[in-house]
Formats: C-alpha cells, structure tokens, sequence
C-alpha cells in the first residue's frame, strides 16, 4: 500500500496551541509510516506558484518547540490575505482555482486544515478547493466562537495569559486606589472575557451578548466596598451615541462619574504565552481524532471535543449548528458563529459572586 501523503495548514488568527497541534498530528503520521509536509502561511503560501511547503518530521521539527506560542508555518497576512484581496478585485473564482491546483500539484491524500471559524467556513463554501482528497479541519480561536465543540485550540492559555495581566494591574489599582477597564480580544463573542473575568473576580463584566446599562455600572461600582478593581470590557461591546474604542468610551463615563480609572489593552498577549496542559491534551486529541478521520477515509469534516470525547461532525453540521452571518471582509462570504448562550452557567456564577454583568439578555 502506497504510504499517504498529508498537508498541515495553520490559518486566521494567531494562538497557542497550534506548533503542539502540528506536533501531534507530526507523531501520529511518523507512527503510522505517512509522508507530511507543512504549507507556509495558510491559504496565502497555497496560493504560490509553487506552493510554499516545508517536510515535517522529529528532525525538522523540535519536540521541545511545540509548547511556543504561534505556528512554526505560519498562519498568512493577518487583514490582507488573498482570500480578501481577490474578493474585492472580484477575482475570487481565479485564486480558488490556483489553490485547487496547488494541491493537485503537492499530489495529497489529506489535508489537516487547523482554523477558526472564518477558516472552517471558507471549507465549507468553497468544497471545490480540496476535492479529490481528505479534509479534516481543527478548530483554534483564542474567541472560542466555533459552533458545535466544547473547546478550542488556544483559548484555556488565553484566559490564563488575560488572567495573569489582571492580577498585575490590580496590585498598582490597590496602591493607588483605581479601577482599570481591560479591554479583551474576543470580537462579538464574549467567551473570553467572561471566563478571565470570572477567574479574576472582576467587579463587572461587559460582554456583546448581554444589554447593560452604564448609569447602573457606575451606580455599580460606587457601591463596591473597594475603591479599586478590574472592569473586564469585550472588544464588541458597543454603547449608543458614542464611539472609540469600548474600554475608552466605558472610561470616559467613569470619570465623567468621578471615579478614578485607566484603561489597559493587553491586545496580543493574549495569543501568546506558552500552551497550557489543557490546551496540549486537546491538541493531542484532536490530532488523534483528526487522523482516525484520515484512515476511515472521512472528509470535510471537523474534529469536534464534546462530553469528555473526540469525535468528527460535518462541516454542514458545523456552518448550520451556528449563526451564520455575512463575513465583513470577503464579499459573499457567510461565517459560522457561537457566541455566548443566555443559559451559559458563568453568567450565573458571575451574578452570585456580585459582578454587574447587564441587565437583558438579547
């Protein structure tokens, strides 16, 4: 039997977790005597002529690397890929087409596609792209806004980079008795803020799902018996009538109220920072999963981790199990969405622990 040939492509955003993920899928091909090289930097090394691609194996690539932050592939130019580009120059059927021949040219058994949800729905849109082979993609987003899994690559060692950067700012806000609004990465998903703000114990959290008020956070805040603490804001909150940045606008109202604050954007850190235990143990289970999927023959599916287990779904099952909504930045595109679920049992711990989270749910 002629020994497979499979791709490893790393696309969207950044996170940690993606090297131990190449790593894993690395030792299993190793184990099961298969050929993998790596496409350097996602769809836009595809898009090469020839592609740009790299041969994966325990000598090129370090065990003791797997733990970093990033991807050693790289994951493409963040805001101008060339799915973009050629979407506004109306030329997407042309690049799609040259990436179908990339792979035809790279003569792959399976593509192991490692995304976020803009990456899965691109899959899912353009099936034409990786016919003929099999595609397995691993969710990573450090928003943990992918449909249909119970965790994704990146976004335990998220949390804990946020929450780490929040037990710092509160030693200076205790000393100079001040509240620090921390504006968190997330999108319009407010996973990640919400579960750094439970960890911190912050005294509000601001997420896009949930209406809130800013006369009662500030009347909120007032009644504290601190006169410091973190105000945990999710980047795709937004507050009628002003605009700016959400942590600076939410700020503004503070101090128009008298109370002593500073905003702090802990931006890409929260990508970095090496992979925790339980970002690796998913890593490795979805590698695991993602290459039984390749030995059964299965494509177009997603690794997907659910009540303690690793299985596959459709990308059908995936893109209609969210709330799909129009890509702002590929025309005619449709991306996937989850966002946080009014019965989520965060948001009823972060009520009992006495954090302002809002007053209506959408």
């Amino acid at each position: 039997m002629r020994s497979k040939k499979i791709g490893i492509m790393t696309t969207g955003g950044d996170c940690s977790g993606l090297n131990t993920v190449i790593q894993r899928v690395v030792d299993g091909c190793v184990q099961r005597k298969w050929n993998v090289i790596g496409i350097k930097d996602g769809t836009d090394g595809l898009y090469q002529n020839p592609p740009i691609t790299v041969d994966l194996s325990h000598e090129t690539f370090q065990f003791a690397s797997s733990h970093l932050a990033g991807s050693i592939l790289s994951n493409g130019n963040a805001g101008n890929t060339n799915f973009e580009s050629s979407a506004r120059a109306g030329k997407l059927g042309t690049f799609n087409k040259r990436l179908q021949k990339s792979i035809r040219e790279l003569e792959l058994d399976a593509m192991v596609l490692i995304g976020g949800n803009g990456s899965l729905s691109l899959a899912h849109l353009y099936p034409e792209i990786y016919s003929g082979l099999s595609l397995v993609c691993i969710p990573k987003t450090i928003d943990m806004d992918v449909p249909n899994t119970e965790r994704t690559i990146g976004f335990d060692t998220a949390v804990q980079q946020l929450t780490e950067y929040c037990d710092q700012l509160l030693l200076t806000a205790r000393s100079h008795h001040r509240w620090f609004v921390v504006q968190t990465m997330g999108r319009e998903c407010g996973q990640l803020a919400l579960h750094a703000g439970v960890a911190i114990a912050a005294d509000a959290i601001l997420i896009p799902e949930i209406k809130f008020d800013v006369d009662n956070l500030v009347k909120h805040i007032k009644q504290s018996k601190r006169d410091y603490g973190i105000i945990m804001v999710s980047e795709g909150i937004s507050i009628r009538g002003h605009s700016g940045k959400p942590a600076d606008m939410v700020s503004r109202k503070l101090t128009a109220a008298g109370i002593a604050n500073r905003t702090a954007f802990p931006e890409h850190i929260q990508r970095a920072g090496d992979t925790l235990a339980s970002d690796r143990i998913l890593a490795a289970g979805f590698a695991d999963c993602a290459l039984h999927a390749i030995e059964n023959n299965e494509t177009y599916v997603m690794t997907t981790f659910e009540n303690d287990d690793f299985k596959t779904i459709s990308l059908d099952d995936f893109f209609h199990s969210g709330k799909p909504e129009k890509d702002p930045k590929i025309l005619g595109a449709i991306t996937s969405n989850a966002y946080v679920e009014p019965d989520n049992p965060l948001l009823r711990i972060a009520t009992d622990m006495g954090i302002y989270i809002g007053e209506k749910k959408k």
